[in-house]
């Protein structure tokens, strides 16, 4: 069979991006019965493609990841390209790994396409910067959802968000995972990268971390809060807060300005560290050099920084509003993020009580442990099966 993936998503360095690479080589290695076909109209060294797939280059204005952004910039030329390609490649099934990159297909192909959470239904006026935007985004859903065989997803609790939010059926949604990859690791005696050490993370410093995006969603001016107070309290002086994370290439609506305001009003220039887009080597080093990984989000879908950071070692707080408390148990504590004296609690008790750190630790590592991007592409290609021999009814 011929299977057709949407990889104009590829080189996208953000959490929709890491999965598409993460899911796919794996599935791609694994499957000895069918013909790979990815679609791109970018590509980067640092992000190669699996060898062994057909490669088709869809010429476009602007590259996907920079245009199917939150404002929805892609060009009506661009859209048509890409339908274009997808939809006379004679193919058996296509699979979008994530809704943003989305666009209609003008055939019956069987299509199974992701929605990782919910977040641009729960929260627009912290997602787009327009009505425009807005509007483009739900036309763009609803279409997709309308045309789906199936809907993927990366938790329980997505779905069931899916389900509230976009009224999907629960029997056409299905789950797939996702997983720390193998290079987040314990290291034996981490030492810092020369990014690190430039950053001033060297040596005996403690310090707390944020990784991810800077959409307004992700509740940091809160963090920058819980920072301060723990700060104004004896002995935390000489800890330190990073944000991890591309502030600069972000394409998505992005409150880094208000942040780095908000720091300096507060006083905390040189406390607050923004480290810029992370390789997967600094972000390795930073994780196990951690005192903990924060992630106080309004919502998310997966939560993968923690799993990751989990998977590192590292305790983790993290909000309720996200699969974080089935999937790491003991080794999170999880808050409301509203709750911003229950954030400062429990950071502080994190940096002193070393005895709960290390169950935390323990149990952090064995909650990461228990995912695989092996395991997931496994669940994938079941997914592809049961779309390919028409075991799923048509929307």
């Amino acid at each position: 069979m011929r299977i057709g993936v949407d990889a104009t998503c590829w080189t996208n360095r953000r959490g929709y991006g890491r999965f598409a690479r993460a899911l796919l080589r794996p599935t791609v290695a694994l499957d000895r019965s069918n013909h790979y076909i990815f679609f791109v109209d970018d590509e980067s060294e640092e992000f190669p493609l699996p060898e062994s797939v057909e490669v088709v280059r869809v010429a476009s204005d602007v590259p996907t990841v920079k245009a199917a952004a939150a404002d929805g910039s892609r060009s009506l030329r661009d859209l048509g390209a890409c339908s274009r390609a997808f939809s006379r490649a004679g193919l058996d099934l296509f699979f979008f790994p994530s809704v943003y990159s989305y666009v209609p297909m003008l055939s019956r192909v069987p299509q199974l396409v992701t929605i990782h959470d919910v977040i641009p239904e729960l929260f627009p006026e912290l997602v787009f910067p327009s009505l425009r935007s807005k509007l483009f985004w739900r036309a763009k859903v609803k279409v997709a959802c309308l045309q789906a065989r199936l809907i993927l997803t990366v938790s329980e609790y997505s779905r069931r968000c899916l389900s509230e939010q976009l009224k999907i059926p629960a029997d056409r949604m299905r789950v797939v995972n996702e997983a720390s990859d193998p290079v987040f690791r314990v290291l034996e005696n981490p030492q810092p990268t020369p990014l690190l050490e430039r950053l001033g993370l060297a040596g005996a410093t403690r310090f707390l971390t944020y990784v991810g995006g800077f959409s307004p969603h992700k509740n940091l001016s809160m963090l920058v809060d819980v920072f301060r107070d723990l700060r104004s309290r004896p002995g935390f002086d000489d800890v330190r807060l990073v944000f991890g994370g591309d502030y600069e290439g972000d394409v998505f609506f992005s409150c880094y300005r208000q942040l780095l305001e908000q720091v300096q009003q507060a006083g905390l220039e040189g406390k607050v560290i923004f480290t810029g887009y992370l390789r997967d080597a600094d972000l390795l080093a930073l994780l196990n050099r951690s005192q903990a990984l924060l992630l106080p989000s309004f919502c998310e879908g997966f939560g993968l920084p923690a799993i990751e950071a989990a998977a590192c070692g590292a305790p983790v707080v993290a909000t309720t509003r996200s699969p974080l408390p089935e999937l790491l148990g003991d080794g999170a504590i999880i808050l409301e993020p509203e709750d911003r004296a229950g954030w400062t609690n429990a950071v502080a008790t994190i940096l002193t009580d070393s005895a709960r750190r290390e169950r935390m630790r323990a149990a952090a590592l064995a909650a990461a442990g228990k995912l695989s991007w092996e395991n997931s592409a496994h669940q994938l290609l079941d997914i592809f099966d049961e779309v390919l021999h028409s075991r799923v009814p048509a929307a």
